[in-house]
């Protein structure tokens, strides 16, 4: 469960990204973030792992009130939570296996635990047969793919999505939306932040819209459809 009360968050440089943000996600619920650049998408996504601390405000994460969460306690609270991002964030000089595996050798999991986890993971997302290959040899896609992987590699309650179809084709957007789709079944909180009016419109989900760091529409599971 997350849960935000009365947040705001303003940059040094004077740019208000929330202003006065209180909303609830329960467990495994899947929510989309809308709206403009700038609106705060980015800002919401990044205090739910503690990634920014709000100025104001109360941030509750899997019951944890993580605005007063100390800095040596983040680590550990992040073992919980995954993260995909627009730009996969892999390391290019690792095979798809130990780019998935070193999630779990930070946290000193056994080798037989990793290899096991590891392989399961590829599995679901498709990508069994590349488990040897480094990024560079992967198309966007599956390099999505591996992303999403090594973030629930760790089985995490949440995974946070920051536009993970932003830079992929229609077709293959559609294919990590089904993953997405298919972890979420599984009891998975997803969290997505997306430019995509499509994909928002037609795999109906819960929709968030923002504007100028406020909330300005919530409507469980898009029943009305979303102008982005």
């Amino acid at each position: 469960m997350i849960e935000m009360q009365d947040v705001f968050m303003t940059y040094p440089n004077g740019v208000v990204a929330l202003n006065g943000i209180s909303v609830k996600i329960n467990q495994a619920e899947f929510v989309y973030i809308v709206g403009h650049s700038g609106a705060g998408k980015s800002t919401f996504t990044k205090l739910m792992f503690r990634e920014e601390v709000p100025m104001k405000g109360k941030i509750t994460v899997n019951d944890q009130d993580i605005s007063k969460l100390k800095w040596k306690d983040v680590p550990y609270f992040r073992r919980n939570i995954g993260v995909v991002y627009q730009d996969f964030r892999l390391l290019p000089k690792l095979t798809v296996y130990e780019n998935i595996a070193f999630a779990l050798e930070v946290i000193e999991e056994t080798p037989k635990n990793i290899r096991k986890r590891v392989m399961k993971v590829l599995d679901q997302v498709g990508l069994k047969n590349k488990a040897r290959f480094i990024p560079d040899e992967l198309s966007g896609g599956e390099q999505q793919r591996v992303a999403i992987a090594r973030a629930i590699v760790n089985r995490p309650s949440i995974l946070i999505a920051d536009e993970p179809t932003g830079n992929l084709d229609p077709d293959t957007s559609w294919e990590i939306m089904r993953i997405l789709e298919e972890i979420n079944s599984g009891g998975t909180t997803i969290v997505m932040a997306t430019h995509s009016k499509e994909i928002v419109n037609t795999v109906r989900k819960r929709v968030i819209a923002m504007e100028d760091g406020i909330i300005v529409r919530d409507e469980h599971r898009g029943e009305y459809g979303y102008e982005i």
